[in-house]
């Protein structure tokens, strides 16, 4: 069947660029995605379904070919070239620029890859910005080569209930005032993706904007809404939610979890383990041995409170008031005092030694007869 056969769309397609994006990446020997050209939906063939459901799917394939657009896999060339890109226009310290390039050369290159950046923080960010605009720059000149006439929901910002009425009016010439400015909205953005900057886009000229915190808010997507699709293709068709997630760029993974879930089970991450492990019998021997020098010290102290209960017996009054040894070893004992201020006597007795180990003999300074006669 003929494109022209199918009924005429009044407004742009209303394209999802993240769906678009994970479609263009898991792409493979195994999965084969496609682009509908009337209304915008993918479809998904999934080789896990019942073989007579995929012989409906094939058959509708073949019979409107004019309808549906094979999405185009991703090449080892294609795939390199992002990860070259990147390596030499965003990653600046040179040895994890060579690591990076070892990588690329070897086998696995887009996981090993995707490992890698997503164990080392500083690269992460840096990467996100450059994958999103890579694979975005990669699609439009997709979608220009089918000279489609398209938007991308994420760009535009009008109100979700009243960009639902669009989807559910796409093919009524006759609509309300609110649809018809929405059209023409859409219609305005969808003319960027066919000027020279969508491919090329450049930082705007002028003063720089104020660096304000960056808040990453989900954008917030319509519900589909499709009216032409074929009951083969239902069970195909490809409606996932949003993303956004750089781990797309491997058909391995789907989601960031399953990029740190291997992580975690790799040496890197059983290196982290046992490093962690050391640290916490390291500080519980701490706090043994601190607890241990406690109770030593408990104990001295108590064997010395013993003894001076044992000397400050009544018993022991009379031999400690005659100044035996019982008073030296109780001193011995006691704790001595700082700074303690010296008592009467022992001044005393300091000043009896200075007076029997006599004055100290200094000779007399004499002055020169010049100075006394100045004054």
């Amino acid at each position: 069947m003929d494109k022209e056969s199918y009924p005429q769309g009044q407004n742009p397609l209303i394209l999802r660029f993240h769906r678009l994006m994970d479609a263009f990446a898991k792409s493979d020997d195994e999965r084969d995605f496609y682009l509908d050209l009337i209304e915008g939906f993918i479809i998904f063939i999934d080789l896990d379904k019942n073989f007579e459901e995929l012989a409906l799917v094939e058959k509708e394939l073949e019979e409107n070919s004019a309808r549906y657009r094979q999405i185009p896999k991703m090449t080892f060339y294609e795939t390199k070239k992002f990860m070259e890109g990147f390596v030499n226009e965003k990653v600046y310290d040179i040895d994890t620029k060579e690591k990076l390039l070892d990588i690329i050369g070897s086998k696995e290159a887009r996981e090993n890859f995707l490992e890698f950046v997503y164990d080392h923080l500083t690269e992460l960010e840096k990467w996100q910005q450059y994958y999103y605009e890579r694979a975005r720059i990669h699609i439009i000149e997709w979608l220009r080569s089918l000279n489609v006439w398209f938007v991308f929901e994420e760009d535009l910002d009008i109100n979700k209930y009243i960009l639902e009425q669009v989807k559910h009016h796409f093919f009524d010439v006759k609509v309300s005032k609110e649809i018809q400015h929405a059209r023409s909205v859409i219609k305005t953005r969808a003319k960027t993706y066919y000027s020279s900057e969508a491919l090329n886009p450049r930082p705007k000229r002028g003063r720089p904007p104020k660096q304000a915190v960056k808040v990453e808010v989900e954008p917030q997507h319509t519900n589909d809404i499709y009216k032409t699709v074929p009951s083969a293709v239902r069970p195909y068709l490809f409606i996932t939610d949003y993303t956004g997630s750089p781990a797309t760029f491997s058909a391995k993974y789907d989601t960031e979890a399953q990029i740190f879930a291997t992580l975690r089970g790799s040496s890197r991450g059983k290196v982290h383990h046992q490093i962690e492990a050391i640290s916490q019998r390291l500080e519980a021997l701490c706090h043994h041995q601190l607890a241990d020098l406690i109770t030593i010290e408990d104990g001295v102290e108590t064997e010395h409170k013993e003894k001076l209960q044992e000397i400050a017996s009544p018993s022991m009054l009379s031999s400690q008031q005659k100044g035996g040894k019982i008073s030296g070893i109780v001193k011995g004992l006691l704790p001595k005092e700082r700074n303690r201020m010296p008592r009467k006597k022992e001044l005393q007795k300091l000043l009896k030694q200075k007076e029997e180990a006599g004055i100290k003999q200094v000779t007399q300074i004499k002055r020169s007869s010049k100075k006394r006669r100045e004054k």
